[in-house]
């Protein structure tokens, strides 16, 4: 027997009267976490968002408000819910940026011919986590564990891109103070401003004699930066010109590591701090 209109659901929105298949449920409860993203949202907007009855979007928020996925605020509507939040934490928490990032620093290798490093900030030094040698006979010195200072290598200058020009200094002089390599202040700073406007910083020969490099910030979902990659190379091979070219090139492999780590660049954009 056919069902009449008032009875039978729609194919494309609308299950038939024997409901919607498991598979379709999730799918429909997936679309609606995304359907309020941006906000609270009230039960007749969500419906029509989701191309469903008033009943049939009440039924399933509701299931997801019961197991923590959504929240239901009166007289607001709809929002996420804790258990979102939860999972998020623990997504993060599992994220191991070494193994994330390795597949992206092969190609780099490969790609370049050169050294490709991964470092995190571990107190006020860089931690090189990971490296990839290149193919160049370029003799590098760091090690995976090494530790060395944030404002005289293009890692570490890359870690401090988002924070204060009061605390560059302050690190600027600490690190001074600790045998980094001599330097002016105020050339520095002027370089970092150029980084920090652009997303990249650069060693000149600073760290290490002869040897260049490029680095570029990874961030997570939290839209922080967590790490940093860089090229490094014999200066000879690393000249003004290669290094503007392979600043995109390294911004754009940091991009691609940060977006494997949740960094959405819209909804997490993190401006540099005054």
């Amino acid at each position: 027997m056919v069902q009449s209109s008032s009875n039978a659901e729609s194919t494309t929105g609308e299950a038939g009267a024997s409901g919607p298949s498991g598979s379709q449920t999730l799918l429909r409860g997936l679309d609606m976490l995304d359907k309020v993203v941006d906000g609270p949202v009230k039960l007749a907007d969500l419906a029509a968002r989701m191309g469903l009855t008033r009943s049939t979007t009440h039924r399933l928020a509701n299931t997801l408000v019961k197991t923590g996925f959504l929240t239901l605020r009166a007289r607001e509507g709809y929002l996420l819910g804790p258990k979102l939040m939860h999972l998020g934490f623990l997504a993060q928490s599992q994220a191991d940026v070494v193994q994330i990032a390795r597949p992206h620093m092969e190609a780099l290798a490969q790609e370049t011919e050169d050294t490709v490093h991964l470092g995190r900030r571990d107190d006020d030094l860089a931690l090189y986590l990971d490296k990839i040698p290149g193919r160049r006979r370029v003799d590098i010195s760091s090690r995976i564990g090494d530790r060395h200072p944030l404002t005289s290598t293009g890692l570490g200058k890359a870690l401090l891109l988002d924070d204060p020009e009061s605390q560059w200094k302050a690190q600027f002089q600490a690190d001074r103070a600790r045998g980094a390599p001599r330097a002016d202040y105020r050339p520095w700073a002027e370089r970092m401003r150029i980084y920090a406007a652009e997303g990249y910083a650069y060693d000149l020969e600073e760290n290490e004699d002869l040897i260049r490099c490029v680095a570029a910030p990874v961030r997570d979902a939290s839209g922080g930066i967590v790490a940093a990659i860089s090229v490094s190379s014999a200066a000879q091979y690393m000249d003004d010109s290669r290094m503007e070219t392979l600043r995109a090139e390294v911004r754009d492999v940091a991009r691609a590591i940060s977006l494997d780590l949740g960094w959405d660049p819209v909804a997490a954009p993190t401006p540099r701090r005054p």
